[in-house]
């Protein structure tokens, strides 16, 4: 694990609706970088292994979804799930789930992820290389907490979900002084 003060600097390849493609996909690549993302606000990141996983879908996505009002209340800009799949795989697990709030940001090539020191191998599931699930505040570029689930590994033979989700950090947030920056 990488010990890391900033959000690394990336482009994330994201897609977006263009009703003027036409047709049953009417949707164009995008590139968005970390500053775009990151940079003047207050956000809050949860990561985790994949899209259609079972604790990602029943539990970690759908808790942050449920009190995203709560997080906007405490001035949070925006809720982001990042996770090393592509667009399209984040873009149809968000429909599935019914995601309006939470904004699913692919990290396909694991960059954000690897860069972040969160890359862990997990073939032992037949998984490939993904992101160890945490959560982390983010204030303009610059990580304020992070939480990261114990037993960082790869391979891996449990998947932790003790503190990066939405309960813990929203008491977190309740308790935590805003920078005078987002104040």
């Amino acid at each position: 694990m990488v010990a890391v003060t900033r959000v690394p600097n990336v482009v994330f390849k994201t897609r977006v609706r263009d009703e003027s493609i036409g047709g049953t996909n009417p949707f164009r690549w995008q590139d968005r970088t970390t500053q775009e993302i990151f940079g003047g606000k207050r956000v809050v990141v949860f990561s985790l292994p994949g899209a259609f996983t079972p604790t990602c879908s029943t539990s970690h996505l759908p808790r942050y979804e449920e009190l995203y009002d709560e997080f906007k209340a405490l001035g949070i800009d925006a809720v982001i799930c990042v996770s090393v799949n592509d667009a399209f795989v984040m873009f149809q697990w968000g429909k599935q789930q019914g995601a309006k709030n939470v904004f699913l940001l692919p990290d396909g090539n694991g960059e954000f992820t690897r860069k972040m020191g969160m890359l862990v191998d997990k073939s032992n599931l037949g998984f490939g290389m993904r992101s160890w699930r945490y959560s982390m505040v983010v204030n303009d570029c610059e990580i304020e907490k992070i939480f990261i689930e114990p037993d960082y590994a790869d391979n891996c033979p449990t998947d932790p979900f003790e503190v990066s989700d939405a309960d813990t950090m929203l008491a977190y947030l309740k308790t935590a002084k805003v920078p005078a920056a987002v104040a």
